[in-house]
Order: C-alpha cells, then sequence, then structure tokens
C-alpha cells in the first residue's frame, strides 16, 4: 500500500517489544534539516518510548543523505551500538543526481548490514516534492521516523530470537 493511503507511524503487525537493553546510533543527514530534524525527534521520541535510555543514543549529523553510509560505518566500527539508524531526505529534482544519489545510499546501507551483521535502517525519503517530504516527517502521513525506530527495534527481536531458539518468524 502506498504512504498516501496510511500514516506511516501507524505500525502493522506485531507490536515492537522493549528497547530498553539496546544501544542505538543514528545517524543523520543535515541537508534538509526541517525534514530530517523532525524525522530524527519522531524516532528519538519512539525509541524512548519502547524503553531505550537516552544515555543509550548514540546521535551524529552528517553533511548530507550520501554520506549517511560512511557515517553509519564509523558509528559501527567505533561505538559498541546494537542498531544504526540512518535518516536523510533526498527529493527529486531535474537532473539524475536523485538516482545517483539515492541508488548509492541504499546499496551502501544494505552493504552495511551484512558487512557488519548489524541492523543498519534505511531512513531516508526519496518524494518528489518537499510537502511530500514534510507529510511523511511527521504531517498527514506520520513520521517515518517512528518507523524506522519501531524496524530497528524489530530486527533486534529477530536476532536475538536465534539466539535465545525463540521461535519467531516464520514456521516450518
Amino acid at each position: 500500500m502506498s504512504s498516501a493511503d496510511k500514516n506511516l507511524s501507524h505500525v502493522e503487525g506485531t507490536p515492537a517489544g522493549s528497547a530498553a537493553l539496546y544501544k542505538f546510533g543514528i545517524v543523520y543527514a543535515a541537508w534538509h534539516h526541517q525534514v530530517t530534524g523532525a524525522l530524527l525527534e519522531g524516532a528519538k521520541k519512539t525509541l524512548l518510548q519502547y524503553g531505550a535510555d537516552a544515555n543509550n543514543l548514540v546521535i551524529k549529523e552528517v553533511p548530507g543523505t550520501f554520506e549517511l553510509t560512511l557515517g553509519a560505518q564509523y558509528l559501527a566500527e567505533m561505538t559498541p551500538v546494537d542498531a544504526i539508524i540512518c535518516i536523510g531526505c533526498v527529493i527529486q529534482g531535474e537532473t539524475k543526481h536523485f538516482d545517483f544519489i539515492c541508488d548509492a545510499v541504499a546499496k551502501g546501507i544494505t552493504n552495511l548490514n551484512v558487512a557488519y551483521r548489524l541492523p543498519v535502517i534505511f531512513g531516508v525519503l526519496t518524494p518528489n516534492t518537499m510537502e511530500q517530504a514534510m507529510d511523511r516527517a511527521g504531517g498527514k502521513h506520520g513520521n517515518k521516523g517512528d518507523e524506522a525506530a519501531i524496524t530497528a527495534i524489530k530486527m533486534l527481536e529477530l536476532r536475538d530470537s536465534f539466539k535465545s531458539g525463540n521461535s519467531v518468524g516464520f514456521k516450518r
């Protein structure tokens, strides 16, 4: 279902459990700060709502969305975090810049997930307009930062289910 038809802050499926046991890294882009700042606040609010300790949030700013991948890699290598949330916004323009940035960041974040065996969450908006971005950064479609935080918690729960032997997810 498209985000135009639902509020992104409403989480479907099983609610996330507690974030109390985890340390989260958040790296966010300064570019389009009106949008990314709102997404950052949504992610922080949601992590705290689910029990994260404010002292267990490591937040770093990078200049733009393209730099999220390296910022997340620095967090993975230099801080003891359990998950990293990447927050950015690239608005469609008249050139192919949008395509190059979005493709590079998506691949970079995917590669970090695999290389570090760590949930690295793609909280990057790719709207056509600033209005669409704001609709997803606390506007009529909720706050995608909330969704990114829930995703981080759920991925940590999934990881922990394998460690504990608990059955979560697909049944054979």
